[in-house]
């Protein structure tokens, strides 16, 4: 058996340079909250104990170093030779704990981030995909490791907690992926109008590599609920995980601050009637405040984004760009392009003909001319405008 001895958050949390004492720095001793995971043949989880605790970090690495040993770099392999057969066992793990929840049924988007790189003036320099390498695999899989791990001991315990809820698709939305799917040649198996993770993953592989998986994938995505934090456990169905929390990022997500403050009342015997009693009672509220600021921090987020892509895009007004399409509405067509931005082909700058979008089929046809536009299509596009005020970018196709 293996033991990880996974360290995934820092003590201190009070607003501070992150670089300082909230950073794991090479050399220097930081208080922790612990979760260390006992690991059997091929991943199954053994034991879990949870406890405050002290590190030291031997060596600070980056993900892309990490990424570049496991690819086999010999300069690196031979640098930082000590740690190589740690990095490897720690990459075997990881597959194990991937093929677990795969296993299990957990569903895998797999969709890019973006990166937007700035100078020193904030000035947009680059917007690039952030793709997901070998090393960044191994944080996320022992991160959600971890995370269910403190849920369903605390959950078992029945001690008031703050989980990370994800409730199953609606079962309109599901009847209109079925649809969909059915329409494109694939099956989505269905119970009573509900569906099983496992069963919306074994579509999503089912499509793989045809012209259909983009509209599939997006339509999918377009199906689920939206994540949120709650009192009551009822589990995470794009993970197929009966027990999920947000315990891994206190000094970005005020939840896991809350959790990490529940987790030392147990520890140190806090959790007596009167203590259970105030959690009973504060929790929920801090659950609907929690998610009601996670949306409007990602409306931020994307709201920011855009506008650094309409000022990226200033730079390439006229030039011409390959693309796919990423959503088809009434008004128009979005399409993102290689480096992930994305605009809009408006209806009224669709001169070759009057198109009209059909909403059972997701796409939009020409009346006259017959010409279909689809979901996930690639096309060649020109750019012709980027409104940094109102975060708007517009497209023509070339």
């Amino acid at each position: 058996m293996a033991q990880f001895f996974i360290v995934l958050s820092a003590e201190k949390t009070r607003p501070c340079n992150s670089n300082g004492i909230c950073s794991l720095n090479e050399g220097q001793d930081r208080l922790t909250l612990s979760c260390l995971m006992t690991m059997g043949p091929r991943g199954k989880l053994k034991d879990v104990q949870i406890s405050e605790s002290v590190i030291r970090v031997n060596r600070r690495m980056t993900y892309k170093d990490v990424a570049r040993i496991l690819s086999g770099d010999a300069g690196l392999r031979e640098e930082y030779a000590d740690l190589v057969p740690m990095f490897e066992l720690m990459s075997k793990l990881s597959r194990y704990l991937r093929a677990r929840r795969t296993k299990r049924g957990a569903v895998d988007f797999d969709f890019p981030e973006t990166k937007i790189l700035v100078d020193e003036n904030g000035k947009t320099l680059r917007i690039e995909k952030e793709e997901r390498n070998t090393a960044s695999l191994i944080i996320e899989d022992f991160m959600l490791a971890a995370n269910e791990a403190v849920a369903e001991y605390f959950c078992k315990r029945k001690i008031p907690f703050l989980y990370r809820d994800h409730a199953a698709p609606s079962e309109e939305s599901i009847k209109s992926l079925k649809e969909f799917a059915g329409a494109m040649g694939f099956s989505l198996n269905t119970e009573k109008g509900k569906v099983k993770p496992a069963d919306i993953q074994k579509l999503l592989n089912d499509c793989a590599g045809t012209v259909t998986e983009a509209p599939i994938h997006y339509l999918t995505l377009r199906s689920m609920q939206q994540a949120y934090y709650s009192s009551d456990c009822i589990g995470h169905f794009g993970l197929a995980a009966p027990y999920y929390c947000h315990f891994t990022s206190p000094i970005r997500r005020y939840p896991d601050t809350q959790i990490h403050r529940i987790i030392k009342d147990y520890l140190h015997g806090r959790t007596g009637k009167k203590v259970i009693a105030h959690y009973e009672k504060l929790l929920p509220g801090v659950a609907l405040s929690c998610s009601a600021h996670e949306r409007r921090a990602d409306e931020t987020e994307r709201m920011a984004d855009k506008l650094k892509e309409a000022e990226f895009m200033q730079d390439h007004i006229d030039e011409e760009f390959d693309g796919r399409i990423s959503g088809i509405t009434s008004w128009g067509i979005y399409v993102e392009l290689e480096n992930t931005v994305e605009g809009m082909i408006h209806v009224s700058n669709m001169f070759d003909d009057h198109y009209v979008y059909r909403e059972k089929t997701y796409d939009m046809i020409g009346e006259h001319r017959g010409r279909v536009y689809t979901l996930g299509q690639q096309v060649r596009i020109r750019v012709i405008d980027a409104d940094k005020e109102k975060r708007q970018i517009d497209f023509v196709f070339a």
